[in-house]
């Protein structure tokens, strides 16, 4: 069950506490650049874990300004489609609702619902350096939602790379027998994702997984990092079939 910390009050409360209700999860952001696009993709982080709880969701975005240059950045980034604010009449007898924004909109919001910041990206310019778009995804859940993150050539070159590695090591771990998910594993990526939208944790876990050597058989490890991408939406298990 997701907890989220709620901006006007600092105090954690369960994103959806009636999980057979609709919940709408509502994404504020206007104009195109990495801040606005992170907001989506927090969002977007917050539909898959409350899908993966086995809450329905709808997904909103609300905002005023090159929205169509915005959709289509996060689409690149895969960011799957929101609803349009401006399309939706009346109610949807929703439970409750999601609201992600920019840390100071968010911080200062009037009305009903549960307030998730995201904190700044610097510098906040579109995604054109990013080797691959989902490198720069990657770069962007390596910190905190509610953490300024930066976007240095450093950073999306290291995420590049991580991102290289861990599709070539999954295609292998792919021509092995498969194997469940350790409960142990499994929980903790749920512990993560479920504590506030730890995505760095999520990425500890994966980085475990990785490092685990022998003791863990690559059937899974394969399938844990299929369970986690349902999530992370990295394409990890892009290469599997690929000539070696």
């Amino acid at each position: 069950m997701l907890r989220i910390i709620d901006a006007r009050t600092g105090e954690p409360v369960v994103a959806a506490p009636v999980r057979r209700g609709l919940t709408r999860v509502e994404a504020h952001a206007s104009g195109y650049g990495t801040g606005t696009l992170r907001v989506l993709l927090v969002a977007d982080l917050v539909v898959r874990v409350l899908e993966l709880g086995g809450t329905s969701v709808l997904p909103v975005l609300t905002g005023e300004r090159e929205q169509a240059e915005l959709r289509a950045a996060a689409t690149t980034l895969g960011v799957r489609p929101f609803e349009d604010a401006r399309d939706l009449s009346g109610g949807f007898g929703e439970a409750q609702a999601v609201h992600v924004a920019a840390e100071d909109d968010a911080e200062t919001a009037a009305g009903e619902g549960v307030w998730v910041p995201v904190a700044a990206v610097r510098p906040d310019a579109p995604a054109g350096a990013a080797p691959e778009p989902a490198a720069l995804r990657l770069a962007l859940l390596s910190h905190h939602h509610r953490a300024p993150a930066t976007l240095d050539a450093a950073a999306l070159d290291e995420a590049a790379t991580t991102l290289a590695r861990w599709r070539r090591a999954v295609a292998g771990w792919a021509r092995s027998p498969s194997r469940p998910v350790p409960d142990d594993l499994r929980g903790q990526l749920r512990t993560a994702w479920e504590d506030d939208l730890d995505l760095p944790a999520v990425l500890s876990v994966l980085r475990s997984v990785e490092e685990a050597g022998p003791r863990l058989p690559d059937g899974a490890r394969f399938e844990t990092y299929a369970y986690a991408d349902r999530l992370v939406g990295l394409e990890l298990t892009r290469d599997v079939g690929a000539p070696a």
